[in-house]
């Protein structure tokens, strides 16, 4: 008698051990970084390729798990409780339910899933050669189960073959960015230039081009030598020339072709006929994402482009050099005037330039000013008033107080953002 309940009290360890392994499993494999499980399968770990196989069909891995694991604990209880009625009469029924309870518990559920959360990658790994065989093992009950499972939630309207992922591929990376950053594993620009390269596909070209009230343009009526030193004094490499009006954009004019004019000239300025040194302007047009738009100057070779909105008018222009500022931030060079438009101020209030763009501030100072509808800072004030403010007027709105310090005529120049605490 007593070589038999020792026997039995030895299996149910066993099947709490086996139902362990289960729990660890599932937790695991469904905590495992999918991003690593693929990089090792590119290296050539096989058992990370079983990982992604598995996790690729999860209905399946879930209900073999699940079958496993709960046909361990429900066969070590009915053993338990035999013994347990054995030993003390029918209050081995209650006896037996509050040990298998605290056994379950601890060492078939809480013990191995901590374990298995904490090192999911090296866990999965571990088990998936077992769970592989587990997965053919019980595959014919678990697709009865699976259709069961179908056939009961369409009782009640639901369709799960339908099932779609609540968060795109490019919001999960930017979730996992976010997530990363305020753990410690990112730095504030590491996660914006990483945040930046998401954003291209949902940008256009209006919320990051040189509007046409900022463009540095050159008449072509203007004599050689006023047009050179315009050039030298602008800091720009290219230039759109304009004729008869400014809307009349004719070329782009490259200081090295206006360099190498100069010198086959002799020096004489007189001499340069500034039209036939320019190239023909690209004209795209303002809706053309700047994903888009990256991928055609690569294409290209091109480094400039003329926007035009859909009348043929242009709105203002955009380089390269302003795409990769939205990756990594500002770019500066010696030449360069450093005009940031932002200023803070002792009491925690910021004088910004009312042609600040509002991603701009968001990314500086870790602010969520809406950028829907709005483009720059002053934008957003005038979108939110509804009206054209005078200097003086403030507003509240999205979590900041709005002061216009400054304006011309109908452009607000300068406003004070205040944080409300």
């Amino acid at each position: 008698m007593t070589m038999a309940i020792g026997m039995i009290a030895g299996t149910v360890i066993g099947l709490i051990l086996v139902s362990a392994f289960f729990s660890g499993s599932e937790t695991a494999l469904t905590a495992t970084s999918r991003a690593r499980m693929h990089e090792l399968e590119r290296r050539g770990d096989r058992r990370a390729a079983t990982v992604n196989r598995l996790i690729a069909a999860p209905e399946r891995l879930i209900g073999s798990v699940l079958l496993g694991n709960n046909l361990m604990n429900i066969l070590a209880s009915a053993l338990a409780t035999t013994v347990f009625v054995e030993l003390f009469g029918n209050a081995g029924v209650a006896l037996s339910t509050l040990a298998m309870t605290a056994l379950v518990l601890i060492f078939g559920e809480v013990m191995p899933k901590t374990y298995a959360i904490l090192h999911p990658d090296r866990f999965a790994l571990a088990v998936a050669p077992l769970i592989r065989a587990s997965v053919a093992v019980f595959a014919p009950f678990v697709t009865g189960v699976e259709a069961i499972v179908r056939v009961t939630f369409k009782l009640f309207g639901v369709d799960i073959s339908d099932a779609r992922k609540l968060l795109t591929a490019q919001e999960e990376l930017r979730g996992a960015i976010n997530l990363h950053h305020r753990e410690g594993a990112f730095i504030k620009r590491d996660r914006d230039m990483l945040g930046g390269i998401l954003d291209l596909s949902e940008l256009e070209l209006s919320d990051v081009m040189v509007h046409r009230t900022n463009m540095h343009t050159i008449d072509a009526a203007q004599p050689p030598g006023e047009i050179i030193t315009d050039v030298l004094k602008s800091g720009h490499t290219r230039i759109p020339v304009w004729k008869d009006n400014q809307d009349n954009i004719t070329g782009i004019l490259h200081a090295k072709d206006l360099l190498a004019a100069l010198q086959a000239s002799g020096g004489d300025a007189g001499k340069i006929d500034i039209e036939a040194i320019t190239t023909p302007p690209w004209f795209v047009p303002d809706t053309t994402s700047v994903d888009d738009q990256l991928n055609a100057f690569l294409r290209r070779k091109v480094h400039f482009a003329i926007i035009v909105d859909e009348y043929g008018e242009v709105m203002g222009l955009v380089t390269l050099e302003d795409i990769l500022e939205e990756i990594v931030g500002e770019i500066s060079d010696e030449h360069d005037v450093a005009v940031s438009g932002v200023r803070r101020e002792a009491a925690g209030s910021y004088v910004v330039d009312g042609s600040v763009p509002i991603r701009d501030l968001n990314r500086l100072n870790d602010w969520h000013l809406p950028d829907e509808e709005a483009t720059t800072i002053a934008g957003l004030v005038l979108h939110e008033a509804r009206m054209i403010p005078e200097v003086g007027q403030a507003f509240t709105f999205h979590g900041f107080r709005f002061e216009v310090l400054r304006k011309r005529r109908n452009q607000l120049t300068s406003l004070r953002i205040t944080p409300l605490k």
